[in-house]
Parts: structure tokens; C-alpha cells; sequence
């Protein structure tokens, strides 16, 4: 892999520790703005919706520019709102850089996933992206208990200065290792040819597992923290452990699902939708218990993370030669799941559910996400390319 791969996976790590790490801070930020757990849940949504809106407008804002300068920017900004919002002390100030933070998040993944197809062969696609996602893996290895940690014992605001000391150090690798110069006009993507691809309905149907699976993820993920406290038992110290085991199952996953995503993307997806599926609902069944609790949890990051290279090697496959738009709706896709798993847990919390009513949940969405793979995999194999002619669709495969 090119060594600009792994830079943009570790600017991808800079900036998903933020977007995972209020995960292990909803306490500390429910104390501390006096609000609710639920209502602290709903700046992961908010992170979720900014992304949501951000990847495919500034994918569109940016297709002429330097991509080298565009990764620059979206890092730059990223960092003033962690720093604006760990100088507030006020609920909604927060809540409005978590959203603009996530709008150029979204738009330096979509900028640096198209950079990474560059990059690499086609036959490579989905091992580079499983090694820019890692960086969202070791996020949760990593940034995601470093960051309840922090905030456990030096306070939330820690934690958003950390992450924006990471972003200029990331921000320092992409001026080192990504060109500057603008894209060939001969290569520049035309607007023209990246919407008539969002013409093939296969690909919306990709969207939909894709926003469905992190539906499921996320339903379960975002309470995470409160989940083991007031649930299974256990200590606040004993939780950053138990999201670092989540965290090292994702790698493992993520890397397996990157070996396996090119050549067989159905049984990738088909093999951790429905690993993610039974291990929720038995999570749900476990909760009470720390042991058997602590070990779904590890699998649950392990199947859900090994569908993301096949969500994503799907797109690029089916959207040909105009990925750029394509592939900043799939991350929207991403998005309205971020947004849609915290929203549901929510309303079950505050309806006095329960916790493990989550996993029944996240099991519910999971078989639906389930569903839509098997509908794709028995689709004729052939769809209208960005030409309007008749393309084999080749992230079927061997799958």
C-alpha cells in the first residue's frame, strides 16, 4: 500500500476518536452539562447528522480542488471545533461543533476514499479502504478507552484538546505524502456522469444495507457505557477495558472482512449481518451477566466491522468510473445509521425499557439489513452503468 494510505488512515484515526469517544463520556458530559443521558446521546446523532449532509455536498464543492489542500482544510476545521467546543460550557454551543466538526469529517472521507481508489488497482479496493477504516478500528482500540479515561479522570474537555493536538499532526502527514496539484482535467469526475450513476437502483439498495448494519451497530454501541455500569455491573474504571476488547475485536474484523470484501462481498456481508444479528439479540439475553456480557461485546465489534470493506467495495464496484458522489452517499448512508441507532435506543431508554432492551433492537434492525443482502444477491447481475449501457455488476463476483 502506498504510504499516503496509511496516512489518511491515521487521519481518519485523529478524527474518529472524536466520533466515537462520547460513547465512554456520556456520564461525564450528563453531569457535567446537566443533561440527560439520553439528551448526551444525541450529540452522537448530531455528529451523525452533520456527516450525513457534509459528505455529499462538499464531494460535489470539491471535485475540482486539490485534494491535498481540500484534506488540509476539512483537518483544520475539525480542529477549531474541538477546541471551541472544549471552551464551552454550555449544551447546544456543543452540539453546534459537533455538527460542523462532522459536516468536514464527512467531507474529508469522501475526499480521501476517492483519493485512495486512485491510488490503488481495482482488485485492491477494498484491502485500501479496510486499511483507511482501520484507522477507525484503532480509534476504538485506542482513542475510544483513552478518551474515557481522560475524561473519567481529567475531564471530557481533555479529550477534545487531545483530539485536536492529533489533527495537526495528521494534517502534517497529508501536506508530506498527498500531492498538491489539481486533478487532470482529462481524470476530473464530471457532475453530469457522478448523478446519472445515482440512477442504478442497486446501489441505492446498497445504501440501504449500509445505513441499516450501522443502524444496528450503533443501537447498541452508543450506550455503551451506561449499559455495562447499570446493567452488567460493573465499575466506570472496568469500562474503557471493555470498549478497548470492542475496539481490538473491530480490528480483527474489519481486517478479515478486507481479505475477504473484493473476491466475495456477499458472504462477507451475508457472514457478519448475521453474526452481528444473533450476538445482539443474545446480548440482550446476557446483559446482566459480566462475563458472558464482556465476550459478546468483543464479537459484536468483530462481525459489525467485518461488513464495512463489502459496504463499501460494493459501491465502488457499481458506481465504475464516477465514484466520487456514489461513494459520498454511502457514507450519508453510514450516517443515517449513526443517527437512527442512538435515536431508537434512546426512545427505548426513556420509555424505562431497559438496556438489554437494545440488543433486541439492534437484533431487529440487523435481519432487515439481512434481508436486503439476500434481495441484491438474487438481482439479475447486470445494471445500467454511469453511460446508461448495460454493465456487468462486478462486486457480485464470486459472492
Amino acid at each position: 500500500m502506498p504510504l499516503a494510505v496509511y496516512v489518511l488512515g491515521l487521519s481518519i484515526f485523529a478524527q474518529g476518536t472524536s466520533e466515537l469517544m462520547l460513547a465512554g463520556l456520556l456520564p461525564e458530559l450528563s453531569a457535567d452539562l446537566h443533561v440527560s443521558i439520553p439528551a448526551t446521546g444525541l450529540l452522537i446523532s448530531a455528529f451523525a447528522v452533520g456527516m450525513l449532509v457534509g459528505a455529499p455536498v462538499l464531494a460535489v464543492a470539491t471535485l475540482t480542488w486539490s485534494r491535498c489542500t481540500a484534506l488540509l482544510l476539512f483537518l483544520a476545521v475539525f480542529a477549531l471545533t474541538h477546541v471551541a467546543g472544549a471552551l464551552t460550557p454550555n449544551y447546544a454551543v456543543l452540539l453546534i461543533t459537533r455538527i460542523v466538526g462532522a459536516f468536514v469529517y464527512a467531507g474529508f472521507w469522501s475526499v480521501a476514499a476517492v483519493t485512495v481508489v486512485a491510488l490503488v488497482p481495482a482488485t485492491a479496493r477494498a484491502r485500501a479502504m479496510s486499511v483507511v477504516t482501520g484507522g477507525l478500528t484503532i480509534a476504538t482500540i485506542v482513542g475510544l478507552p483513552a478518551g474515557t479515561v481522560m475524561g473519567q479522570h481529567l475531564g471530557w474537555r481533555t479529550a477534545f484538546w487531545t483530539v485536536a493536538g492529533l489533527c495537526v499532526v495528521a494534517m502534517a502527514g497529508v501536506l508530506a505524502t498527498i500531492p498538491a496539484g489539481r486533478p487532470d482535467p482529462a481524470t476530473t469526475p464530471r457532475l453530469r456522469d457522478e448523478l446519472r450513476v445515482l440512477a442504478n437502483s442497486r446501489l441505492w439498495l446498497a445504501f440501504g444495507t449500509t445505513a441499516l448494519v450501522t443502524t444496528t451497530i450503533l443501537v447498541v454501541f452508543s450506550y455503551l457505557a451506561p449499559l455495562l455500569i447499570q446493567t452488567t455491573g460493573l465499575s466506570p474504571s472496568a469500562v474503557p477495558g471493555v470498549l478497548a476488547l470492542y475496539g481490538l475485536g473491530s480490528f480483527i474484523g474489519i481486517t478479515l472482512g478486507g481479505r475477504t470484501a473484493d473476491a466475495l462481498p456477499f458472504h462477507t456481508l451475508f457472514t457478519g449481518i448475521a453474526g452481528l444479528s444473533v450476538l445482539s439479540a443474545a446480548l440482550a439475553i446476557t446483559a446482566g451477566s459480566p462475563v458472558l456480557a464482556v465476550s459478546v461485546i468483543a464479537l459484536l465489534g468483530g462481525f459489525g466491522f467485518a461488513t464495512n470493506p463489502a459496504l463499501n467495495a460494493r459501491v465502488f464496484s457499481l458506481a465504475g468510473d464516477a465514484p466520487t458522489l456514489a461513494t459520498a452517499t454511502n457514507f450519508s448512508a453510514f450516517n443515517v445509521g449513526i443517527t437512527v441507532g442512538p435515536w431508537l435506543g434512546g426512545l427505548a431508554i426513556d420509555a424505562g425499557a431497559g438496556y438489554p432492551a437494545l440488543g433486541w433492537i439492534a437484533a431487529a434492525t440487523g435481519l432487515t439489513a439481512l434481508g436486503t443482502v439476500v434481495v441484491a444477491a438474487l438481482l439479475p447481475v447486470s445494471s445500467p452503468d454511469h453511460s446508461g449501457r448495460c454493465a456487468t455488476d462486478r462486486s457480485r463476483g464470486a459472492g
